[in-house]
């Protein structure tokens, strides 16, 4: 989608997603399917455990500004048993629920950010031993994130770490430099090597209209930078999964038409000729062809789920549809009642040809 004749007016009125996203619980079959592959799981705390803070302050950044997260506190009796349950709830995600490391670890901060859809906690949790310390959520469930998350988990090149218990979401900590923060304090720095990481975006773009997640505004992507035998090599990483097909602007698919991503996409059509963006999409495209294909059993299980879920509203998925009938020139979209329709089709009809490509190479290697 990104290329030499984007619309830059459009880019720098950017796009804005809904104000207020409905929260869907999990459906039953959804929960089916956590279960079986040990996502759901009994856990000693829930979001409404948190919810009951006595005491909120605003939460400092390095600089002394006020960020939009606050630090909470809780009477002495409710703070031992979140103490005890945090700790074991991180034990769960990181060590699959060996809790013989517990006496190490210690609840240092809880914050809340009542800015986030989901309304999200984060734990603070330290070694008393060594200082060294690390973040995990408590979030409200939502299906389109639980969605959003599992397909991350699948399709990208890390994996992700996640659990559910009734509609409460526990969810590990994705390092990275946010984006908003790399473009104002990284971006244009000479030891930056522009091109590498807008290769990266380019990708990051074309792999998040694919799988349509949206709203990936600069805080929701974090950029990681790995050291290389020469030069330096960036990634990109979704944080926010709450837009997950819910969306009904085809755009708010592309993060190339974010405002606060504006100053990358600049770098990406001053920088980069046509024929490279076509390259590094066809390559992202190629990746998540071979993901789907290591995955596919797994893949058609979320997607069987996905088909029959309400993650959005009537009017958004008849918008989208309508719209990328339009763009694709493809009435198989009209026939579509939900967003899992929608997305089915559309990875069918941008990842098809990538697949048919992939067949030929397998069958070449199988009969030589």
């Amino acid at each position: 989608m990104l290329n030499k004749k984007a619309d830059m007016s459009s880019q720098q009125g950017g796009i804005q997603p809904s104000k207020k996203k409905i929260i869907y619980s999990i459906k039953p079959r959804l929960r089916s399917y956590l279960k079986k592959y040990g996502r759901e799981v009994p856990l000693p705390i829930t979001y409404d455990d948190l919810i009951h803070f006595k005491y909120a302050r605003p939460l400092m950044d390095k600089d002394g500004s006020e960020t939009a997260w606050e630090q909470v506190s809780y009477d002495m009796r409710e703070w031992e048993f979140l103490k005890d349950g945090l700790v074991k709830c991180y034990a769960m995600l990181k060590t699959e629920g060996d809790f013989s490391f517990s006496d190490n670890l210690n609840v240092e901060r809880i914050d809340f950010c009542s800015f986030g859809n989901s309304q999200p906690f984060r734990i603070r949790i330290v070694n008393i031993f060594n200082g060294n310390y690390d973040h995990f959520y408590i979030k409200k469930a939502d299906a389109n994130r639980v969605y959003g998350l599992e397909l991350e988990h699948l399709l990208s090149s890390a994996r992700v770490t996640f659990l559910t218990s009734d509609q409460t979401l526990v969810e590990e900590h994705i390092a990275g430099i946010p984006g908003d923060i790399f473009i104002r304090d990284y971006l244009h720095k000479p030891e930056t090597n522009l091109v590498r990481l807008l290769k990266t975006f380019v990708k990051f773009n074309e792999s998040c209209y694919v799988r349509l997640l949206g709203d990936m505004r600069a805080y929701n992507f974090v950029v990681n930078i790995t050291p290389d035998i020469e030069g330096t090599q960036y990634s990109i990483r979704a944080i926010d999964f709450d837009q997950q097909t819910y969306e009904g602007r085809m755009r708010l698919y592309l993060p190339q038409f974010a405002k606060e991503n504006f100053p990358m996409v600049q770098d990406v059509l001053k920088l980069l000729d046509a024929e490279s963006i076509k390259q590094y999409q066809v390559e992202e495209r190629s990746r998540l062809v071979y993901r789907i294909a290591t995955e596919r059993y797994r893949m058609k299980e979320l997607m069987d789920v996905m088909l029959l879920d309400e993650i959005s509203t009537s009017e958004k998925i008849e918008q989208l549809k309508f719209e990328l009938a339009e763009h694709w020139q493809n009435i198989g979209f009209l026939k579509a009642k939900t967003m899992g329709m929608i997305l089915k089709i559309h990875m069918k009809q941008m990842l098809m040809p990538n697949l048919n490509m992939v067949l030929k190479v397998v069958q070449r290697k199988k009969f030589s």
